[in-house]
């Protein structure tokens, strides 16, 4: 009876990726693609709206950069992770420039990530913890289902909110009604 080897994946780097046409919507996981299922329309409109709000008060009091559609951050390297974020906020005071090229390698202070149908909670808590080790300050999960936001101070430290969305630190002063951003 033959038995079959399976050879273990080919990992790559995040500058190799980044010289891969286009492979679609992924993340790159400790050196191995992750493909992942383009957003569903819900999803687009609730990262268009947290992103408007959110781009609006930072450029208005000059705090820094907003990004969005899933702007890969390193979190991990030898080998890579570079995550892709839903909505991202970085702060003059950590990029005194706005990165321009590649994947941000500065660890933004707020991270948002909207929970899509097919997202598991396992790998949520796994893209959280990379965010925390890595230095983010905050990070929202938006969940739909629930018309919540889970606002993370650390990787176990959570507070779910179906009110009001307040920034903090840096963001102090920003406001987001969550019935309003569920609203039909």
């Amino acid at each position: 009876m033959d038995t079959a080897v399976l050879a273990p994946p080919q990992l790559i780097t995040a500058h190799e990726l980044l010289d891969m046409p286009d492979v679609g919507r992924y993340e790159l996981v400790r050196g191995e693609i992750i493909t992942m299922t383009p957003p569903t329309v819900e999803h687009g409109y609730l990262v268009s709206e947290i992103a408007w709000s959110l781009g609006n008060f930072v450029a208005k009091h000059k705090l820094g950069w907003v990004f969005v559609g899933e702007v890969g951050i390193f979190t991990e390297r030898s080998p890579d992770t570079v995550r892709g974020a839903d909505v991202s906020f970085i702060s003059r005071q950590r990029a005194p420039q706005r990165p321009r090229k590649g994947f941000l390698q500065i660890a933004p202070e707020l991270v948002v990530e909207v929970v899509s149908p097919h997202d598991l909670w396992t790998d949520l808590n796994e893209k959280i913890e990379e965010y925390f080790a890595l230095g983010v300050d905050w990070v929202w999960v938006v969940e739909p289902k629930r018309k919540a936001v889970r606002v993370y101070h650390g990787a176990t430290a959570v507070t779910i909110r179906t009110d009001t969305l307040h920034g903090e630190g840096i963001l102090a002063g920003f406001v987001l009604s969550i019935p309003e951003l569920f609203a039909e």
